[in-house]
């Protein structure tokens, strides 16, 4: 689960990169008023820790994540 939250603030912090690369555009400091607001740097933090945290995915056995992902489905249907 923290895999696919960590991948899901990785896209968001992508694309709000992505605007401020063609537009000039900052979302985040947008939606939360600056880049200063505290509500845009929980944001900041919270994709830093995620790219960080994603980067374990590159070191990862995808086999053994994957017979443990199915382990947790078999428990969850028990």
């Amino acid at each position: 689960m923290l895999d696919k939250i960590s991948l899901v603030l990785t896209i968001v912090g992508a694309l709000n990169w992505g605007l401020v690369g063609l537009f000039q555009f900052d979302l985040v400091a947008w939606i939360f008023g600056s880049q200063a607001a505290i509500g845009s740097r929980i944001v900041y933090i919270a994709v830093a820790l995620a790219g960080l945290w994603c980067v374990s995915l590159l070191f990862r056995d995808t086999a053994a994540a994957a017979e443990e992902d199915q382990n947790d489905v078999d428990s969850r249907a028990a």
